[in-house]
């Protein structure tokens, strides 16, 4: 049999993402799941390739997150509202996520300040955030 993942490794991968966010997003606990099944190789490989490419040493946790966030946003991707997630627990304020967005929006339209918008009001709401800065 070829290598596989056994629980304590995978814990270890589902971990560097409740740090992050606060809780693993079911699309990312199906994929560490079946991939550490059907192709634990890969697995590895594509957490290597996230851990370099999110962890840049030139941006402190906070700035990349922001990035992260603006990105996703221009591809309407559900990613976006976890690295805003990310961000707020990196330091970032509503202000500094809705300059990234309005930045995301200018290029990407409406469409994208509105899914920023529906993104941040939630995150308010979960946080009870009276104030946005």
């Amino acid at each position: 049999m070829s290598e596989t993942i056994d629980a304590a490794e995978l814990e270890r991968m589902e971990k560097h993402y409740a740090d992050l966010i606060g809780f693993v997003p079911p699309r990312i606990q199906a994929r560490l799941r079946v991939s550490g099944e059907v192709d634990p190789k890969h697995l590895r490989m594509q957490e290597e390739m996230r851990t370099h490419c999110m962890y840049p040493p030139c941006f402190d946790l906070k700035t990349a997150q922001l990035m992260l966030f603006g990105l996703l946003l221009m591809a309407a991707s559900e990613g976006a509202r976890f690295h805003a997630i990310a961000a707020r627990r990196a330091g970032a304020s509503f202000e500094e996520l809705h300059a990234v967005a309005a930045m995301a929006g200018l290029y990407g339209g409406l469409t994208v300040l509105n899914l920023a918008s529906e993104l941040l009001h939630k995150i308010m709401e979960s946080e009870g955030a009276k104030e946005i800065a």
